[in-house]
């Protein structure tokens, strides 16, 4: 018979975002021939569904109603409330971003099922669907499977690969109108204070700071290696405290929990509110003057230096290999 799943595809600042493309590809994994069903909120160019299409969605639906251009939890749940009355899916997938934290639980407490929340793999084993979750800041990792009713779960970014493309699908798609009502927030204006750059929770590079960049002007030769890299910048909490730069960027148990392929402390000693946030990363390059700091633990790659001297000649080397390559 196979699963009907339906995906969330998550729009943000007008761009598909690439977890969007993960979540497609767990769910190719568990629907067992079923209907995989993408949903966008609004009308948005159909090069997204193209895109979302060619990565495994058999269905694009549309969702249209104007309280959804901008995200609030009584809309979003809403809608999604009468997208899984209409549709009836065996399994919900989302990505783990921060709106889905937000108004996942709620629809979950109103659908009555189970929510399993920051998943970073999924498979079938001996016919079940399990989802595999890191637990106590990362130390261990749990799996879970739902035994009776609905599936729904949220997909931490960068964990599960995007899959590959095939642009020979036939894109199928769909509108639905939904009424949505009783809404108590009202977004008046969105204010970022965030710069503008690589979305710090989907970056394949990220560049940190630490308590060791000494001041906001220290911050500046980790974000010329960062746009070098084409990375984003991150930090510590003990950076984000000494108001060296926003909380925006901050990187740990009480900021952002991220898993790129490459992450570059700089400065920053490893405490272990910081490491719950980064220490699933693929490679982790360390950079401190002092030889006895904990980032040094769980790095991959370390260089005992002052961060002032060590990160300027780092940036140099990597922009002569790719000017190189780029000649």
């Amino acid at each position: 018979m196979g699963r009907e799943v339906i995906v969330f595809a998550e729009v943000k600042n007008g761009s598909l975002r690439n977890v969007s493309f993960e979540v497609l590809n767990a769910a190719k994994r568990i629907h067992d021939g079923g209907k995989i069903t993408a949903v966008i909120f609004g009308e948005q160019p159909d090069s997204f569904a193209e895109l979302l299409t060619s990565h495994g969605a058999d269905e694009i639906l549309v969702v249209n109603n104007e309280e959804l251009t901008s995200y609030t939890t009584d809309a979003y749940t809403q809608a999604f409330i009468s997208i899984v009355e209409e549709k009836k899916p065996d399994v919900i997938l989302m990505p783990h971003t921060a709106s889905c934290k937000d108004f996942a639980p709620r629809l979950a407490s109103h659908l009555s099922c189970g929510l399993i929340t920051d998943c970073t793999d999924v498979n079938i084993e001996n016919g079940n669907i399990v989802f595999t979750r890191p637990i106590y800041a990362g130390k261990a990792f749990q799996k879970r499977e739902v035994i009776d009713g609905k599936i729904f779960a949220t997909i931490r970014p960068n964990n599960i690969p995007s899959g590959l493309e095939d642009s020979s699908r036939t894109v199928n798609k769909d509108t639905m109108n939904v009424n949505i009502d009783n809404i108590r927030t009202v977004v008046k204006e969105v204010v970022q204070k965030a710069t503008d750059g690589v979305d710090l929770s989907e970056a394949k590079i990220i560049v940190s700071g630490g308590r060791g960049v000494k001041s906001t002007k220290g911050f500046e030769p980790i974000k010329e290696l960062a746009e070098v890299l084409g990375a984003a910048v991150g930090a510590s909490r003990g950076a984000c405290d000494a108001e060296y730069c926003d909380y925006s960027l901050q990187i740990g148990q009480t900021g952002k929990v991220v898993t790129p392929d490459l992450y570059i402390a700089c400065g920053i000693s490893g405490a272990i509110q910081h490491l719950a946030g980064m220490s699933n990363s693929k490679i982790i390059v360390a950079i401190n003057k002092d030889p006895e700091a904990p980032i040094f633990d769980i790095a991959d790659f370390g260089i005992v230096g002052d961060l002032f001297e060590v990160v300027p000649m780092l940036t140099e080397h990597f922009r002569k290999v790719i000017n190189k390559q780029a000649s």
